[in-house]
């Protein structure tokens, strides 16, 4: 198998006998402005490292990626690019957790939480260039009911922010916009929740959003969970409790300092937790809305996702090395034009 570590940068075709992996593409067409641009570029560079030419699957509103990619592996992909928003990614994390196909990241959305983890905010080249340098990382997952999610689920609070946020606002400014979403969130009410920790006995909490990460890293690379690890077999748990405007200012200036503790936050860590509700909230899972509830129970399933990174590959902050996969990502593309 190809789950080797990464190999030397500035690598081109392969040696004789030496074999690349197949891949398959997950796109979702709607974040794509050019489809066909976009594939002449992605099956271009991919020649050009050596690679065959993938295989190419579009997601529908029925189903946003997990039957495609579960399509691909039965093809006998053994790198699958997820293409397009949080939900995309999600769908190929769900369909991928617990095989051995690595999963690469080539965001079209404009707030694409694993990639922002990746460092590779919405840049084609370096995602592609993550990929064929094949430094890989095995991590762990969450799972929600049927769903798993590699960053974050949440209820409350950063959900509510989710919903508020304009399409067409993200589309014009990117991730500053869920900015704008949470100023209309700040003054809502808190949720009584009840937060049961493995087999501990529930705490009660005020609270305005209650977040299960796996990695702790935000929009716009705030990390929110410095502790934070994606293979260590732990979910953190931050439950959030500002009340005022001058609260949330505290803990914006903290998470903007990164450093020291964040007012009014707890952490804590669980291979399993259940967090219910006084009344319906929203919910998210790796910025994806899905159905409000009044419950949300995660679990970690350790060490089920094959996630090709930047390297050095076991550095705890994923996105170490993104900017210079980026440059070499660029050139990837320019020789693959060329040719």
């Amino acid at each position: 198998m190809l789950h080797t570590g990464a190999v030397d940068s500035g690598q081109d075709k392969p040696t004789a006998g030496e074999r690349r992996p197949r891949s398959a593409v997950v796109v979702n067409p709607v974040k794509v402005a050019d489809l066909d641009d976009f594939r002449r570029t992605v099956d271009g560079a991919l020649t050009e490292a050596g690679w065959p030419q993938p295989m190419w699957f579009e997601t529908t509103v029925e189903d946003p990626g997990r039957g495609q990619t579960e399509e691909a592996v039965k093809a006998g992909a053994e790198v699958v690019f997820a293409c397009g928003g949080d939900g995309t990614v999600m769908a190929c994390v769900t369909a991928l957790a617990g095989s051995d196909v690595a999963l690469a990241v080539l965001p079209q959305g404009t707030g694409n939480l694993l990639a922002a983890n990746l460092g590779l905010s919405n840049d084609l080249a370096a995602g592609l260039e993550v990929a064929v340098e094949r430094g890989m990382r095995r991590l762990d997952v969450g799972v929600v009911d049927d769903q798993c999610f590699a960053v974050m689920a949440g209820m409350g609070f950063d959900a509510q922010m989710l919903d508020s946020t304009s399409e067409t606002t993200k589309k014009r400014i990117g991730w500053p916009a869920y900015i704008m979403g949470a100023a209309k969130h700040l003054r809502d009410r808190p949720m009584r929740v009840s937060l049961r920790i493995d087999d501990q006995p529930p705490l009660r909490r005020r609270a305005r959003s209650v977040l299960v990460a796996n990695v702790g890293r935000l929009q716009g690379g705030v990390r929110l969970l410095t502790d934070a690890e994606p293979d260590d077999g732990w979910l953190d748990v931050a439950v959030l409790t500002p009340r005022t405007l001058r609260h949330w200012l505290a803990m914006g200036w903290a998470l903007i300092r990164r450093r020291g503790s964040v007012p009014r936050m707890e952490v804590f860590r669980a291979r399993k937790v259940e967090i219910v509700s006084n009344r319906a909230q929203p919910r998210q899972l790796d910025g994806d809305l899905i159905e409000p509830g009044r419950a949300l129970k995660a679990e970690i399933r350790p060490e089920s996702l094959w996630l090709c990174v930047p390297r050095p590959e076991r550095h705890p902050d994923l996105s170490v090395d993104a900017d210079a996969a980026a440059e070499r990502g660029e050139r990837l593309v320019e020789d693959a034009r060329r040719e």
